[in-house]
């Protein structure tokens, strides 16, 4: 096992698309909570699954707060359909770990109601595609209690499961929901890329007092990435700066930061090096941080896995060209899905999402160089 003894932990992982996120680690160590280890504290990493961290971060969370149960389809007896709670049942019995009919609705409205009353469910979707059926809950119900009755009524709720594109699962099958729930008051949005994160935020959210609904990838479940020992807490709301650069500023979030750093490493070869922030969380939307890297750069791509109109990637171009539009040194460009419903053929997907050499010729468009 890797030891680190800095004051901030600097976390390496074994794929160069897996960057240590860099948020200062919530610890237990010398009696005391602090934001940042002390140089003595010594912190032990280990290798996990994404799926794990999910898995762990529920499990310890579950020990730790006896009204926190799970319910979704197949979390139980299966382990999961991803395995993300693989062990749980075992461990927790089936009060706790409860597996549902195909009823999205159903078992969504009777999560809220045990948040309005005192729990703390955690709902797992087997995708938030099918989660659609659970739209009214989350957003009629989940999300608008609070105010409607006039704080009375909080719904601490976690909604998780993947989300965007899986493969060939076509259209209806395939669908990136972020923009669609980041525009609703009521609800937080994140989106973790790596096991560190899934784990960290997913505690954050299970103990958040409002409803988080957290996006993972299908095909992300397999990937491995270090994670400390013992407890840690991610902030949500909290952006993260991937790889610095001077010659254009990448925003993007979700599986798709893999193509993004593949493009880097590419324009790197080139002389232009990129900045890549990681959204993190879509709603709350750190805004200062990405501010912040477009006055340094002077330009600014979003790359997003999902629609292009009313997209995450719209509203970051609004707030950029608001906050920063005299650092700007040309025009704001966002690479997204194609407006198509998803295909199925592996040409045609290949064509509707961000490549590496769509991202590469656009920051050449941006730093005016020759094609």
């Amino acid at each position: 096992m890797d030891k680190v003894t800095s004051r901030q932990a600097k976390l390496p992982d074994p794929s160069p698309h897996f960057v240590h996120p860099g948020y200062p680690l919530r610890r237990t160590c010398c009696r005391s909570v602090h934001l940042r280890p002390k140089p003595e504290c010594r912190i032990i990493m280990r290798e996990v699954q994404y799926r794990e961290a999910v898995a762990e971060a529920m499990s310890e969370e579950m020990r730790r707060d006896p009204s926190v149960f799970l319910l979704g389809e197949e979390v139980a007896e299966y382990n999961g359909a991803y395995k993300a709670s693989k062990g749980m049942l075992d461990e927790f019995g089936p009060e706790r770990v409860i597996d549902t009919p195909i009823a999205e609705l159903g078992f969504s409205a009777i999560a809220v109601g045990a948040a309005m009353n005192g729990l703390r469910p955690i709902v797992e979707f087997m995708t938030w595609n099918f989660a659609i059926l659970a739209a009214d809950q989350i957003i009629n119900h989940a999300a608008k209690m609070l105010q409607m009755s006039g704080g009375q009524y909080n719904v601490p709720i976690v909604f998780r499961g993947p989300n965007g594109t899986a493969g060939q699962l076509a259209a209806t099958h395939s669908q990136s929901f972020e923009s669609m729930y980041a525009s609703i008051p009521g609800l937080k949005v994140v989106t973790p890329f790596t096991p560190y994160e899934a784990k960290g935020l997913l505690k954050a959210a299970i103990r958040d007092n409002d409803p988080v609904l957290v996006m993972e990838s299908e095909k992300m479940y397999g990937d491995k990435g270090l994670i400390p020992e013992g407890e840690y807490i991610l902030p949500i709301g909290k952006a993260n700066i991937r790889r610095q650069g001077t010659a254009c500023t990448v925003v993007s979030f979700g599986k798709i930061l893999k193509t993004v750093h593949e493009a880097a490493d590419v324009l790197a070869q080139e002389g232009l090096e990129i900045e890549i922030i990681d959204l993190v969380t879509i709603r709350p939307l750190d805004i200062d941080t990405i501010v912040a890297s477009v006055k340094k750069t002077n330009r600014l791509i979003i790359v997003e896995e999902s629609f292009p109109v009313a997209s995450i990637a719209t509203e970051v171009a609004y707030r950029v060209q608001r906050h920063a539009f005299d650092y700007l040194d040309a025009p704001v460009r966002r690479l997204c899905q194609s407006d198509t419903p998803f295909a199925f053929a592996l040409p045609l997907i290949d064509e509707a999402l961000p490549q590496v050499r769509d991202i590469v010729q656009a920051v050449k468009d941006l730093n005016y160089v020759s094609r």
